[in-house]
C-alpha cells in the first residue's frame, strides 16, 4: 500500500504523521512525503535519508498549491492501493492490515471508507456539529458493506459524509483521473463523484482505523471563510446536475441542485462574518444559502 502526503504545516505534526505509519502492525506500506516547497526545511532534513527505506522525502522545485500537490501525488502512485493522508492526520496501528482486508474481502470495489475517529488540534477526540452531520448521513451498517450507484451519489451530494484523508483507492482506477486545478477545495469530492458516476463501488467500514484532525489551519476551515469553496461548491454542482441528467439519475440530480448542507453550512459561517469579515464575504455566502 502506497501513502502519499502532500506536506505544508507544521514538522511536529508531520513527525506524529510518520510515527504513526512506522507503528503499523502491517508492514506491507511505503510512505512518500511531497513536500509543496514549505519554508521551514525540517521535514526535508528528518526525512530526506530515512533510515528506514520505505520512507521517502521529495520537495517540489516551486509551489504547486493543494491541487497542483496533490496530483503530483497522484503521479507518484506505484502499488495497488493508495491513499492521501493529510500531514496533521494519525493512522492507527491496523489502519494499513485493515484497508488490505477490505480490499481482499471486496476486491471490485474501487475506493474504501474505515472508520474513523475525528481529534482536534490538541489530539483529544471530538464531535461537533459536522461529525454528528456525517453520521447522520452515512450509510446505515451492518458494517462493512458495498454502496454504489444513484444511492451513493445522492447522499454525498446532500452531504460529504467521506473522510477525504482516510479512504484509499485501487490505484488503477485513480491512475487516469488527474486532481481537478480549478477545485482545489473540493477536489476530493470531484473526483470521488466521478468515480461514483462511472459506476465504480465504494466500500463503508465502522472499524475506527484511522483518527482524522480537525482544527481551523486546514485547508477547508481557512476556504470557508472567503467564499471561493462556495463558488467553486455551485460551479461543480451544476456540472454534475448535467451529468445525471444523462444518467437518467434524477434524486440524485435533485440533491445536486439543493446540496442542502453545503446551504445550511453557509449559514453556519454568517455570525462569525458579519463580525469579522467583509461585505463581499457575507453576499458571497448569503448568495449561496438562498440561490
Amino acid at each position: 500500500m502506497h501513502l502519499l502526503v502532500p506536506y505544508w504545516g507544521e514538522p511536529a505534526l508531520l513527525d506524529a504523521t510518520v510515527e504513526s505509519v512506522l507503528a503499523q502492525t502491517d508492514p506491507h506500506w511505503s510512505l512518500t512525503i511531497v513536500d509543496d516547497c514549505y519554508p521551514d526545511h525540517t521535514a526535508g532534513e528528518r526525512y530526506g535519508a530515512h533510515p528506514d527505506p520505505r520512507i521517502r522525502y521529495l520537495r517540489n522545485e516551486r509551489n504547486l498549491g493543494t491541487a497542483g500537490n496533490f496530483e503530483r501525488c497522484r503521479q507518484l502512485v506505484e502499488h495497488e492501493l493508495a491513499a492521501f493522508p493529510g500531514c496533521d492526520d494519525l493512522l492507527l496501528p491496523d489502519y494499513v492490515a485493515r484497508v488490505r482486508e477490505l480490499h481482499l474481502r471486496f476486491p471490485s470495489a474501487a475506493f474504501f471508507q474505515p472508520g474513523v475517529r475525528v481529534v482536534g488540534g490538541d489530539g483529544e477526540e471530538v464531535r461537533g456539529l459536522t461529525e454528528r452531520v456525517k453520521a447522520w448521513l452515512a450509510p446505515d451498517g451492518p458494517f462493512p458493506r458495498m454502496v454504489a450507484g444513484e444511492a451513493l451519489a445522492t447522499s454525498l451530494l446532500h452531504g460529504n459524509w467521506l473522510y477525504w484523508p482516510s479512504l484509499a483507492f485501487r490505484a488503477d482506477v485513480i491512475r487516469d483521473r488527474p486532481f481537478r486545478p480549478d477545485l482545489p477545495i473540493i477536489l476530493d469530492l470531484a473526483l470521488i463523484l466521478d468515480l461514483v458516476l462511472s459506476g465504480e463501488q465504494l466500500v463503508v467500514d465502522d472499524h475506527a482505523c484511522f483518527a482524522y484532525r480537525r482544527h481551523d489551519a486546514s485547508a477547508s476551515a481557512t476556504a470557508r471563510f472567503d467564499g471561493h469553496r462556495f463558488s467553486d461548491e455551485d460551479r461543480f454542482h451544476h456540472e454534475v446536475e448535467q451529468r445525471l441528467d444523462a444518467l437518467g439519475w434524477r434524486r440524485a440530480r435533485r440533491a445536486a441542485r439543493l446540496h442542502a448542507t453545503s446551504r445550511l453550512h453557509a449559514l453556519t459561517l454568517l455570525p462569525g462574518v458579519l463580525r469579522s469579515g467583509s461585505r463581499e464575504q457575507v453576499r458571497e455566502l448569503l448568495r449561496h444559502a438562498v440561490r
